[in-house]
């Protein structure tokens, strides 16, 4: 089975995986010992296999889905191999989680997560749900909530995708002027200028989409080709220092043996040592 999260929700979408029975879990009764409750409306859909539910007293089979209202309790009885995906609809985000039991002990297969933005339709849409508990026998109707629901989880997901593949390219592009200029006087606050952005985003940029900070990956290139003008050029470290954009020569020295263990002039003789050594 396919563990993407959006390409399932995609096939019960478009019918590839047909929607089958809506069951709706009541939030009235006492819930029984071991019962998942949470204060958040969530759906537990069946994908495979099939398990019963003392929330519904039924068995639920491929393309079932249980819909339980914030406070409701669902309590699945696993008696052969079932994989579930269940989505939890929190105030400011949506939970997806892809389990799978394989008759002895549950595996989680995928889990993701997307913010809850723009329009509130996810919240009316379970606001219909919580109505068509009252008539459960409107099975079309509730299906056809059920996938506009889904629907809506899948424009989630895809704006995050494409969110996350804006701030890439963003920091892409920013990664390469960085290597272009690291030789000029580039600062965080002049390199935000320079892509309208705020100070700020920028340093979340780097360490959200490159796990590094700002001030870190422009010394790590800064030193990167020090080394090399120290490895290929007979320069005055102050000018290897200057020459890659570095104002304070002290400062770059300090800097250099932090990273290397050893001073630039050490690091060149060390270098020319060992190359004389293999000549």
């Amino acid at each position: 089975m396919h563990h993407d999260v959006s390409h399932l929700l995609s096939r019960l979408v478009n019918g590839t995986l047909p929607l089958r029975q809506i069951y709706f879990a009541s939030n009235n009764s006492p819930a029984p010992e071991l019962a998942c409750r949470v204060d958040f409306p969530r759906l537990e859909i069946m994908l495979d296999g099939e398990f019963t539910d003392a929330a519904v007293s039924d068995t639920l089979m491929p393309g079932d889905v249980l819909y339980v209202p914030a406070g409701g309790w669902n309590a699945p009885q696993m008696n052969m191999p079932a994989t579930t995906c269940s989505i939890l609809f929190a105030k400011q985000q949506l939970g997806f989680s892809l389990v799978q039991w394989d008759g002895t002990s549950y595996h989680t297969l995928a889990k993701q997560q997307v913010a809850r933005r723009g329009p509130r339709i996810g919240s009316f849409l379970l606001q219909t749900l919580n109505e068509l508990q009252m008539q459960p026998q409107e099975q079309q109707t509730a299906r056809c909530v059920i996938a506009s629901l889904l629907s809506h989880c899948c424009d989630l997901l895809g704006s995050q995708i494409q969110t996350a593949s804006r701030s890439q390219a963003l920091f892409e592009a920013i990664r390469s002027y960085i290597d272009d200029n690291y030789a000029t006087p580039l600062t965080r606050e002049s390199v935000a200028e320079g892509f309208y952005i705020s100070p700020n985003y920028l340093s979340h940029l780097f360490q959200k989409t490159g796990a590094v900070g700002f001030n870190e990956y422009l010394n790590h290139t800064r030193l990167e080709h020090a080394r090399a003008l120290l490895k290929g050029y007979d320069l005055k470290v102050k000018d290897v220092a200057h020459a890659c954009g570095f104002a304070d020569s002290n400062y770059f020295c300090r800097l250099f043996r932090k990273n290397t263990e050893r001073s630039p002039s050490e690091y060149r003789r060390q270098y020319h040592s060992q190359l004389t050594a293999k000549n």
